[in-house]
């Protein structure tokens, strides 16, 4: 049978659609391997800097070098920004845009003359090319291209999650994103935002549980927006993402949920509400809120629907609903076009000020197409600056990160077991989450997919977090929810 391999580039959204590809190539009958052996390799990629258009070429170029009778397919934000550009490179056999990657599976299997077993009879989509494509590039192209402005076949709705290759995986349940950031190109590679409708969210959560999945994580490119264009039943209020958490937790026995990244200003009351109520049970103690940056002048540049002040408002007011224990995640860009010393010192102080556990952090990347692309061109922050600015961050990121690790020792906490790496395993390790996203080490080899209590007792020499399991058994979390 054809083997295939997946190599997913970007946010928990596209891994989720990566996921949702390879589940489909499975239930055809295909099985997984290496990108060195298999007949198909699909590259889900990432454009939203041009170090990750950069990774996902490179990563093309040394898998036909290597295995040069593999069909190349590749897809994600890349494939639908410059479709052209990725079919002229050699070993790619067709570029699949996110507007039509619900038919992903399906030409692949086209590519492969594989059957699907279920006896589809789907025609093979038409080859179109976005204009905007069509006026980046002259070149000729060498494989196919499914890509188009319309984004008529862009949501996947996954295969039945089960607890598999990842103990906690990713859910899609929105798409796209219309807030138009003026440094982001995802309006033009995901197109406006949609929502997986609310009974395929519980129906996808029920048959997880089923299959005995303990968390599952919601993910989305603007997650804080699921639900607001599906229409209501009448008389009944608009759908929202805390209104659709409330159902899974009524509906479902699902034991812990946990939200991705979510924008400050859709933190509304009813969601932090929900972070007061289940927070620490069934709600993860995490919260990831993009800040990109601490200066009201660049938010504003950046057309971002928020000033230092509101972020600031935000955090406090999950602190106060989750308590200490919350661990607070935040994107944060350097480099902006025309960020002054000022400008970034003021990101410095509101991260000083705030209690995160983790920072991600990039450097600004000018993407074709963006009002950013303008702006850097008009006013770009010289590159030394901001590889001294990328340091300074660095160094107080991992600062606030000790300092949160440090809270936490001593304390008892709820936790998953992962599939633990082999060098660890070969130790007689087992790596776990706590539900507050905090990675430990316990003594001992257990199977993943496990819920325990932990307390957090020690580091290791190397920096790891040792925890220890808590003699007492916890009754099930899923049992306690019936």
């Amino acid at each position: 049978m054809p083997e295939f391999h997946v190599e997913h580039f970007g946010c928990r959204a596209a891994r989720a659609d990566g996921e949702a590809v390879s589940g489909r190539l499975r239930d055809a009958g295909f099985h997984q391997s290496n990108p060195n052996a298999a007949d198909v390799v699909v590259v889900n990629t990432c454009s939203v800097t041009a170090e990750a258009d950069r990774a996902a070429r490179a990563f093309i170029r040394r898998t036909h070098r290597l295995n040069p009778e593999a069909r190349i397919v590749v897809t994600g934000c890349y494939a639908q920004r410059a479709p052209q550009e990725l079919a002229a490179i050699p070993g790619v056999a067709a570029v699949v845009g996110n507007s039509h990657k619900a038919l992903a599976p399906q030409i692949i299997l086209n590519l492969t003359r594989h059957a699907s077993p279920t006896g589809s009879t789907a025609p093979t989509p038409t080859n179109l090319v976005s204009l905007h494509s069509l006026l980046a590039s002259g070149a000729p192209s060498n494989a196919p291209i499914w890509a188009d402005d319309r984004f008529a076949h862009s949501f996947i709705e996954e295969a039945q999650l089960v607890p598999g290759q990842q103990t906690r995986p990713n859910l899609k349940i929105q798409e796209g994103c219309g807030n138009r950031c003026t440094f982001c190109v995802i309006p033009q590679t995901r197109g406006h935002s949609k929502s997986l409708p609310h009974a395929v969210v519980l129906r996808q959560v029920q048959g997880f549980v089923a299959s005995g999945g303990n968390e599952i994580v919601l993910s989305g490119i603007n997650l804080g927006r699921w639900g607001r264009e599906l229409p209501a039943a009448p008389g009944s209020p608009k759908l929202t993402l805390a209104a659709l958490v409330r159902h899974i937790f009524s509906e479902t026995s699902l034991p812990r949920l946990r939200l991705s990244s979510i924008e400050p200003m859709d933190w509304d009351a009813d969601l932090i509400g929900l972070m007061a109520q289940f927070g620490g049970t069934r709600l993860a103690r995490h919260a990831h809120l993009p800040m990109q940056s601490g200066s009201d002048a660049v938010l504003r540049r950046m057309h971002r629907r928020y000033r230092p002040w509101h972020y600031a408002e935000k955090v406090a007011a999950l602190l106060r609903a989750a308590g200490p224990q919350l661990t607070l995640g935040a994107d944060v860009m350097v480099g902006f076009p025309g960020e002054t010393d000022a400008e970034f010192e003021e990101t410095l102080a509101l991260v000083r000020a705030l209690p995160f556990g983790y920072l991600h952090l990039f450097p600004f990347s000018p993407r074709p197409g963006t009002l950013g692309w303008a702006l850097h061109a008009a006013s770009p922050v010289a590159p030394q600056a901001v590889d001294e600015r990328m340091a300074a961050l660095r160094a107080l990121a991992a600062e606030k990160a000790s300092a949160h690790r440090n809270r936490l020792l001593g304390q008892e906490l709820e936790a998953i077991t992962l599939h633990t790496p082999s060098p660890l395993a070969d130790l007689g390790r087992t790596s776990a989450l706590t539900e507050n996203f905090v990675p430990v080490e316990i003594e001992g080899r257990l199977a993943a997919n496990q819920l325990l209590r932990l307390r957090l007792s020690r580091f290791s020499p190397e920096g790891a977090l040792r925890a220890e399991l808590v003699p007492i058994v916890l009754p099930s979390l899923a049992a306690s929810a019936r």
